[in-house]
């Protein structure tokens, strides 16, 4: 059983994605800093110590995993929304 660097960590298995995603979905998350690892079978562990890792976590491997017109319908609803906040700030 792994064990986590910190007390009140999780640790997690990625078993959405497939053998190969998970180096990708591995290397991102890597490069934000949350520990993780692939061991020799293939599967993808991740350490989360703060709600901020689970978040990323899930954009990551949704990132891996969502079909092209999903992602390009989030990234609208992204843009859609900044319009949104920025518009308000005008009118107040």
């Amino acid at each position: 059983m792994l064990t986590p660097s910190y007390p009140d960590a999780l640790i997690s298995q990625v078993e959405k994605v497939s053998r190969s995603e998970r180096w990708m979905v591995h290397q991102r998350l890597q490069e934000l800093m949350i520990p993780c690892w692939c061991p020799e079978d293939g599967s993808l562990w991740v350490e989360i110590e703060h709600g901020i890792h689970a978040i990323l976590l899930r954009s990551a491997v949704y990132g891996a995993i969502a079909s092209r017109q999903e992602l390009v319908d989030w990234l609208e609803r992204c843009w859609e929304t900044i319009d949104s906040d920025s518009t308000k700030s005008y009118i107040n």
